[in-house]
């Protein structure tokens, strides 16, 4: 059961999944689904997120398919357990309040893992971030 409402902001995300293979995106979204949508920011208090400051967050998405659906108690579409091999793809996202979370963009650690290209996308994720708050204060102001 899903308690916490996934949005994206802008298309930043849709770019970066698009370009995920066909594995990797039944991951991710599993991940999303089972994981991010179900304990929202408590991923931090485990393996899978990190508080980068400021309000942003990192999605950490290192395992198997199997071990997601397995880890969800949900039994695995026969259609996809051809394949198991761990991913390692980052997602940025952020709070808002106790039911919105908001993805901005992410990449595959795992075609680089260059410390470079990481702050590079965290720094991308941060400008998005500010963008939203500004936007988001500036529509409470108007009301």
């Amino acid at each position: 059961m899903t308690s916490w409402d996934i949005e994206y902001e802008g298309d930043s995300f849709g770019r970066f999944y698009s370009s995920l293979g066909e594995y990797e995106q039944a991951v991710l979204t599993a991940a999303i689904e089972h994981v991010l949508a179900v304990h929202g920011i408590d991923i931090c208090s485990g393996e899978w997120g990190k508080p980068l400051s400021g309000g942003l967050y990192e999605f950490r998405v290192r395992k198997s398919l199997q071990a997601i659906f397995s880890e969800a108690n949900v039994a695995l579409p026969s259609d996809l357990a051809i394949v198991d091999r761990k991913v390692l793809i980052r997602v940025f996202c952020a709070f808002h309040g106790d039911k919105i979370v908001l993805l901005y963009s992410g990449y595959d650690k795992k075609k680089d893992p260059s410390d470079r290209r990481q702050q590079r996308e965290i720094a991308r994720a941060r400008k998005i971030h500010e963008q939203w708050k500004r936007t988001h204060r500036d529509r409470h102001k108007k009301t």
